[in-house]
């Protein structure tokens, strides 16, 4: 859906700053730079059944460097326009999704849990909908007209729903 009108009422760019998951995706790059540097620079065999160097480079640049490189590309990214509502999970969406504002048969602020109602953080798909969310446990829970239901994590959800009322409103 591309909107004829550019006017962005809200927008809100989240992304993952929890320290722990943090802490676990810079330890997996260290252990992998610590495995590289020792068998390729330093010559000593990585383990009792050391990979092969050229394995251990793949390993050393996909888990070392680009793992904590993509990790913090990640950003869900959220606008309300006057034509709709639209959501950005990138890397994995290069453009924006839209929903027609006259898709929407109601909205509001919900709390909930995120490994139990969905199963983690991200782009997830369970018993109570789709969710997009990356930290917190608060944002907009939207049922459209079709009968999905989707869930967007927020850390200003009261911004949001003011934001897609006046919108919606508005129409």
């Amino acid at each position: 859906m591309e909107g004829r009108d550019g006017r962005v009422l809200y927008r809100e760019v989240q992304r993952f700053t929890q320290p722990w998951i943090w802490a676990l995706v810079l330890a997996i790059s260290i252990f992998a730079i610590y495995a590289s540097v020792q068998q390729l620079v330093l010559g000593v065999p990585f383990g009792s059944n050391p990979a092969p160097d050229g394995v251990m480079l793949v390993i050393g640049v996909i888990f070392g460097l680009a793992f904590p490189v993509f990790f913090s590309s990640l950003n869900l990214s959220t606008e309300v326009r006057p034509d709709g509502l639209y959501i950005r999970f990138f890397p994995f969406h290069l453009s924006y999704r839209g929903i027609a504002l006259r898709e929407l048969a109601h909205f509001e602020v919900t709390t909930y849990d995120p490994i139990k109602d969905y199963g983690g953080w991200g782009i997830r798909y369970g018993p109570r909908g789709k969710a997009y969310n990356v930290s917190g446990n608060r944002g907009l829970r939207v049922d459209l007209l079709d009968g999905d239901s989707l869930l967007i994590g927020s850390q200003r959800p009261e911004e949001l729903l003011s934001a897609l009322a006046s919108a919606v409103s508005a129409q």
